[in-house]
């Protein structure tokens, strides 16, 4: 099979094209013939050499929508569609940027689905984490007002269409002034041209503060995101669009205010049933869940889509069709 292999770390350029024997699933493994897989910021960090447990050399990708090739254990049948997503993939053993892999039973899972894998391969990680960024790093009800921070970024977008969907009063925050009309066509109630400091703003339209913020940007606007939130309110963490992993000279007690909870959302696939996950994509696939999807690219392009990744001109979840 064809997989591409980094050596070491550095640029788009340290990724080579292989031949590599197709692997033997164990047993408790299913072997995936990989038709798409999404791009996500964890594997630019691990290309660059910031996630210090990978071992080189490693074929990178975190998740995948493909085909069950074979699974020992029968609980998978062969020709089934499949969603595979962390556990491990692509950090503690070979992962989804390759024609096939081999994965734990537990991180895949089954999707009855006709959409094309140019829109499959999007979905796995950013449905598992707007699922778990609202329900177990935000704890969100009906009726909250939340403010996404991030909010023109795959994830901040979908996040919006779900959080709606459950009731909850919608924020959102880009840098870019041209996006805030995009983001109230998509069903934001609020937007906030984002200069690093929207606090103030935020306060005028709510004195007590937000219910819940979910931060995307991560360390770079932590700060001034824990002094929009009331008191009992949740800032929760999922995301480092801004690059930046953590604070210097953090001061709990002068910059958490009094009362305000402080979460982060890293999970995986545990964090997620089979059920919910199909009811998401049929969702999809009715119209009534939209996703923010980037460029496609074909698997021959890997560097020049990770080199889109180094320059955040992916606008939208970026995927790579296999075949």
């Amino acid at each position: 099979m064809k997989a591409w292999v980094i050596e070491d770390a550095g640029g788009p350029d340290v990724f080579h094209l292989r031949e590599l024997p197709i692997p033997e699933p164990a047993p408790g493994q299913v072997l995936i013939r990989v038709e798409a897989f999404g791009l996500n910021r964890s594997e630019y960090f691990t290309r660059i050499g910031e996630s210090p447990s990978v071992k080189f050399p490693r074929v990178l990708g975190i998740e995948c929508a493909g085909v069950v090739e074979s699974a020992p254990s029968g609980r998978f049948e062969a020709g089934q569609r499949v969603f595979a997503m962390m556990g491990g993939m692509g950090r503690q053993f070979d992962g989804s940027y390759a024609e096939y892999t081999a994965v734990p039973e537990s991180i895949v899972f089954p999707i009855d689905s006709k959409l094309g894998w140019d829109v499959l391969g999007a979905l796995p990680e950013m449905l598992q984490t707007c699922n778990g960024s609202l329900h177990i790093g935000l704890e969100v009800a009906a009726g909250e007002t939340l403010l996404i921070r991030g909010g023109t970024s795959s994830i901040g977008m979908t996040t919006m269409t779900i959080a709606k969907s459950l009731g909850l009063r919608v924020a959102m925050t880009t840098r870019n002034p041209k996006k805030r009309e995009l983001l109230l066509e998509r069903g934001a109630d609020e937007v906030y041209v984002d200069d690093g400091s929207i606090a103030k703003r935020v306060r005028e339209v709510h004195p007590l503060g937000v219910d819940r913020v979910l931060e995307l940007i991560g360390t770079s606007t932590l700060l001034d995101s824990l002094q929009c939130i009331r008191s009992k309110g949740v800032v929760c963490m999922t995301g480092i669009l801004g690059g930046e992993w953590e604070l210097q000279s953090f001061r709990p007690m002068g910059q958490i205010p009094t009362g305000v909870k402080l979460s982060s959302y890293s999970g995986g696939a545990g964090d997620i049933n089979a059920d919910a996950l199909q009811t998401y994509v049929s969702l999809v696939e009715a119209g009534a869940l939209q996703i923010q999807q980037g460029p496609v690219w074909t698997f021959e392009e890997l560097r020049e889509a990770h080199a889109a990744l180094d320059e955040n001109r992916a606008n939208g979840k970026m995927v790579v069709v296999v075949r």
